[in-house]
């Protein structure tokens, strides 16, 4: 699987306005951006679509960003690792029942 091309993200450029807007996010390249000094959400694309790879932990979650709703997704995904990482308090990963489909989350404890 290969990162979007140019022509793959103009037709996400909605979500990608959306994301610039985005508190503590930085673009590096246009789809490609960081939080802080670390990589923290990109775009891919193959046969079976436009995916979205983001790290709101320490693990990578691979998200499809194909349809409207799936790019609300996202963007709750995106809202929320924000909001732990601007928490007081101790950041910790969440704990998920095994064979879950969500991966790694932050949580705050405290």
């Amino acid at each position: 699987m290969r990162h979007a091309a140019d022509t793959a993200l103009d037709g996400l450029e909605d979500l990608l306005a959306a994301i610039r807007e985005q508190p503590g996010l930085i673009e590096k390249k246009r789809g490609v951006f960081y939080r802080k000094s670390r990589a923290f959400l990109h775009f891919h694309e193959d046969p079976a679509g436009l995916f979205a790879d983001v790290r709101p932990g320490n693990t990578w979650l691979r998200m499809p960003v194909n349809t409207a709703r799936e790019c609300r997704v996202l963007l709750r995904e995106i809202e929320e690792a924000g909001r732990m990482q601007n928490s007081k308090g101790k950041i910790q990963k969440a704990k998920f029942k095994k064979g879950s489909q969500r991966g790694s989350r932050l949580k705050v404890k405290g």
